[in-house]
């Protein structure tokens, strides 16, 4: 027996870049994964064992009081470095609009994403996507709406033409070699929470596992994209029943992971818990079905707390084999909540100083860090 181990290891040890060995290494849903996708993955996965990466939605497209300035990050201002993932979204694609949800223009997006790329950083894409049953927006909860895009629903061709635009987009993420971006795709996301239209008061479990297959088999076998990297996303769970009742199956998924916010200065020790709480279950989920682990979005709406950072979303995440962690994003003030919208420091925000603390963290990685490591080859 212990031979046959010895064999399997070194047989194990050959094939290590292919990621085609569960013993030694984790491998892609995908069997026909592009190898950027493939070395990606198993980078984030050696590197998920020392290190967290640190990433922030639309952080090079604006920020608090600017918009669209080559070069320019709320972080890189105050660090002098930029996120190590990059968050992006798909909003608005399937109406063929020119601006993503957030007045992003795709064009513009679409150099964002190349250059980060270029520099060796991580890019993921949610998709806020409209209601396809009433054509309201993803907040819509009409009830049967996840149904209503299933093979036989009222509007499946209504689905796969939005699919086609999407995987058009996503189709025409290149590096300078023409070779395609690895994409963290996280569909659905949050969607054990109840505000969305694919969330769990509007749709059944086996709705969203159906439609979840046939998104990904679409857009596998179908758009021929394979240099996706899956996350399935959850929201608030409390057992690991919770967390899997949606879970479409592990030839769908690659990355798990849950979205978690905290709201109130007196909930500090709260959200240090619950985030403990659900790491500890996710990341025992990840470790039985060999994939990555991440916390995938939070924050605390304009940062009130000064040592938020080291004291609070350290606290919470250390310890813990996660792939990283994204904060949302820097909107600055919102004319339609009529109050600040962001979530990581700018220059003279209160918790600057404490944001600089924590990027000396070693155990949290920035762009420049990553960058060294070529984690696509």
């Amino acid at each position: 027996m212990k031979l046959n181990r010895i064999i399997l290891t070194s047989i194990c040890s050959s094939f290590l870049l292919l990621g085609s060995c569960a013993l030694n290494a984790q491998s892609l849903s995908d069997p026909k994964a592009t190898k950027e996708t493939v070395a990606l993955y198993k980078n984030l996965h050696q590197l998920s064992k020392k290190h967290i990466l640190f990433g922030h939605q639309d952080d090079l497209a604006y920020g608090v009081n600017w918009k669209y300035v080559t070069g320019k990050s709320d972080i890189k201002d105050v660090v002098n470095d930029y996120p190590a993932v990059y968050g992006w979204d798909m909003g608005r694609i399937e109406l063929g609009a020119a601006k993503n949800i957030d007045g992003v223009p795709f064009e513009q997006m679409r150099k964002y994403i190349q250059e980060g790329y270029q520099k060796g950083a991580v890019i993921t894409l949610s998709w806020h996507f409209d209601n396809p049953l009433t054509g309201g927006s993803s907040w819509d909860t009409t009830k049967n709406s996840v149904a209503a895009i299933l093979p036989g629903g009222a509007k499946h061709q209504l689905y796969i033409s939005w699919l086609d635009k999407a995987a058009q987009f996503m189709q025409s993420l290149k590096g300078s070699k023409n070779e395609a971006i690895p994409i963290l795709f996280r569909p659905f996301h949050e969607l054990t929470g109840n505000w969305f239209w694919w969330g769990r008061n509007t749709a059944t479990p086996t709705e969203l596992k159906r439609a979840w297959r046939f998104t990904i088999d679409y857009l596998r076998n179908k758009k021929h994209l394979h240099n996706l990297i899956v996350v399935y996303n959850t929201n608030d769970f409390t057992t690991e029943q919770q967390f899997l009742e949606r879970y479409p199956g592990d030839d769908l998924v690659d990355v798990v992971s849950f979205d978690l916010y905290q709201f109130e200065q007196k909930d500090k020790q709260k959200f240090i818990n619950a985030v403990r709480h659900q790491s500890t279950i996710l990341t025992k989920v990840a470790k039985q079905k060999n994939k990555l682990a991440a916390f995938a979005e939070t924050g605390f709406e304009a940062i009130p707390d000064p040592t938020w950072w080291t004291e609070t979303l350290w606290p919470a995440i250390k310890g813990y084999p996660l792939a990283y962690v994204l904060v949302w994003r820097n909107a600055g003030y919102s004319v339609t909540m009529k109050k600040m919208h962001y979530y990581a420091p700018y220059k003279g925000q209160v918790s600057e100083k404490d944001f600089k603390k924590f990027y000396q963290n070693s155990y949290i990685l920035f762009e420049k860090a990553l960058g060294a490591k070529k984690i696509y080859q």
